[in-house]
């Protein structure tokens, strides 16, 4: 009989690993291959080798479409091979560098292609991608620059997760910069999370704004899950931001500590370089939108899912009713966290939506 952590996973992972990359078949075969969360990054690594072997040797035959196809695969199955697994932080690492590695031979080959970029932040790096849609027509300004949105992920999600996310800004003549913060992907073992993310974005936006290609006024920020609080927060502060999407969100993480999974509750507890699990609900309680709220001036879109059980759809509409800029909020009365299961109720809507408040070019 399959443990505790398995048998979750089996009943609430499955659309979030899908939607976002993982092949249906891989799902099924793996979480029904083993019964100990023990196993879960080893078998899902394993998956993964497969599909980084076809990548790997689609390059080598120069059939580089598959290879991309083929690598963007290999790079969300090692992924969510490491997804939540912080008991085995040996075995989480390998994953992570794998995901990192297929994803980055990957990048160059993808439509439109990715660049790998590395920000400076506090006398260190975050690394990102940076994806320009060069397929849509009339995209970029007459001075060949693009709007931009920044993409904020969840608690333990990372850019290599993003690559569906992405597609839906990039086909509406949109830009993308998705990047690890603290706690993240390549940053989350040098940096622990932080609360106050507008001092995560800020410097990100300043390094955006030296380039040429991207349109200073014209920048949004998206996020899922922490991510959606991580957006409303910060556009409550840096207003060179123009509009924000809030994908399921919490708008107190503290007050949500108690009915949280163990598995997320952990991750945070090393996410946030916490000692233990009082230290974590202490810096947990730091992540709230109280008083904040009502700071945002900006448009936003708010999006919740009716049966979400880690951020509630209560917590999206406070959000959207304290807000003191012009918001819509979406409530999709059927659909999970991040409303995975529902995707395409919110997807393209929200990147329509994206496209009209940045004025994009769309095809």
């Amino acid at each position: 009989m399959a443990d505790h952590f398995v048998t979750h996973a089996r009943e609430h992972m499955l659309a979030r690993y899908t939607v976002n990359g993982v092949n249906a078949s891989d799902f099924m075969d793996v979480t029904h291959s083993i019964e100990s969360w023990d196993d879960w990054c080893k078998a899902w690594s394993a998956r993964a080798a497969i599909h980084e072997g076809m990548g790997r040797q689609a390059l080598a035959e120069q059939h580089y479409i598959s290879a991309a196809e083929h690598l963007c695969r290999a790079a969300a199955t090692y992924h969510f091979g490491k997804y939540l697994f912080v008991k085995d932080m040996a075995q989480h690492r390998v994953a992570h560098k794998k995901a990192v590695e297929c994803h980055t031979l990957a990048l160059p080959h993808m439509n439109p292609p990715g660049e790998r970029v590395l920000i400076p932040y506090e006398g260190k790096q975050l690394a990102g991608v940076l994806r320009k849609p060069v397929h849509v027509a009339g995209a970029a300004d007459s001075k060949g620059r693009y709007p931009l949105v920044l993409m904020t992920m969840g608690l333990d999600s990372t850019k290599e997760e993003l690559i569906t996310f992405e597609s839906t800004f990039l086909d509406r003549g949109m830009a993308t910069l998705a990047f690890d913060g603290p706690g993240q992907g390549e940053a989350e073992y040098d940096m622990p999370i932080r609360y106050d993310y507008e001092n995560v974005v800020g410097p990100v936006i300043d390094w955006a704004l030296q380039r040429d290609d991207v349109d200073g006024d014209r920048i949004g920020i998206w996020g899922i899950s922490l991510g959606g609080y991580y957006g409303p927060r910060t556009v409550a502060f840096e207003k060179r931001l123009k509009a924000c999407v809030s994908n399921c969100g919490p708008y107190d993480w503290g007050a949500l500590w108690e009915q949280l999974p163990a598995l997320t509750q952990d991750a945070f507890r090393v996410r946030s370089h916490s000692a233990n699990e009082a230290e974590a609900r202490e810096r947990a309680n730091l992540l709230s939108l109280r008083g904040i709220a009502q700071k945002i001036t900006c448009p936003m879109l708010v999006i919740a899912g009716g049966l979400d059980r880690l951020c509630p759809p209560e917590d999206a509409k406070r959000l959207a009713s304290e807000s003191s800029g012009p918001t819509e909020i979406i409530v999709i009365d059927d659909g999970n966290h991040v409303a995975h299961n529902r995707a395409y109720r919110y997807r393209p809507q929200s990147a329509d939506w994206m496209a009209a408040q940045l004025h994009a070019k769309t095809r």
